[in-house]
């Protein structure tokens, strides 16, 4: 499992690279515009169906299942197959997933956002869509802009992309899983803007991590 750490230092510089640079500042802007013009709480109001909500619930612990056990699970099941490109693409997906935990919490520690009404207050009647908590750590690691589930699974998601670039099954299957998670965070713990975020900077982190571990797999 300690390949999971190939490339990791370099692809921490690359994401936070001056060319990728424009990324962040990109889900920065594009946060910025959501939350002024009111689109966060326009889309809160809008999206309270029970049905919906409780069709995307599942997300939330799906999201976080996922990158924890099923890639411990598809990591050890390949090793028992002793199959050095299932292991590799385990490793690849276990980096895009680390990498885009510890950068949507890096951003988390200096945001703070609360998240919607209804996960810890039920007052649906006061826009707090604006509100955040700029300083250090001042709303905890789990609360905060950008979506961590988001931005994980569209890690994985890329990556895969990036390892199975003519495979359409596993891009689409990649893709609606992390489509998946997003939306459901977005409906339940997380505003639209977080969800948004997330795409951009799990983008980034999947296409670094699944080129760099794309060489290496065509090895084995």
């Amino acid at each position: 499992m300690i390949g999971i750490f190939h490339n990791f230092f370099r692809n921490i510089q690359k994401i936070f690279s001056p060319q990728n640079l424009l990324w962040h500042l990109l889900a920065i802007a594009l946060t910025y515009i959501l939350v002024i013009y009111g689109f966060d709480w326009r889309y809160f109001q809008l999206t309270r169906s029970p049905a919906l909500r409780l069709f995307f619930w599942p997300a939330v612990e799906l999201g976080a299942f996922v990158p924890l056990f099923g890639i411990l699970i598809f990591y050890l099941v390949s090793a028992a197959r002793k199959s050095p490109k299932m292991i590799g693409i385990a490793l690849a997906l276990g980096q895009a997933a680390l990498l885009g935990f510890l950068t949507s919490e890096f951003y988390k520690f200096f945001t703070g956002r609360p998240g919607p009404p209804g996960f810890r207050t039920q007052d649906f009647a006061t826009d707090i869509s604006r509100v955040f908590h700029f300083g250090l750590d001042r709303g905890g690691l789990f609360f905060g802009w950008p979506s961590s589930h988001t931005t994980i699974a569209f890690a994985m998601a890329t990556a895969l992309a990036m390892l199975f670039p003519k495979n359409k099954i596993v891009k689409y299957l990649a893709i609606f899983y992390a489509l998946y998670i997003g939306i459901g965070v977005s409906l339940t713990i997380h505003w639209f803007s977080d969800f948004a975020a997330g795409i951009i900077f799990g983008s980034l982190i999947g296409v670094i991590a699944g080129k760099s571990f794309r060489e290496r797999i065509a090895k084995t």
